[in-house]
């Protein structure tokens, strides 16, 4: 019963990370801003510092089962 809230957070946090990083790196292979009005480095790597740090949870949260 308590690995339910875990299985559920961890599928969220990585579906979350994934989308978020293969979004960034289309928008990027395009060459097309990640964020508008900011510097096109910065938003990119702010974007996928914050994709991995979601995929990092997703694993933790999975190890938590």
């Amino acid at each position: 019963m308590e690995s339910g809230p875990a299985i559920f957070s961890g599928v969220v946090f990585a579906l979350f990370g994934s989308g978020l990083l293969a979004w960034t790196a289309a928008r990027v292979r395009h060459r097309e801003p990640v964020a508008l009005g900011v510097s096109p480095v910065a938003s990119a790597t702010v974007a996928s510092i914050v994709a991995l740090i979601a995929l990092a949870l997703g694993m933790w949260c999975f190890t938590r089962v």
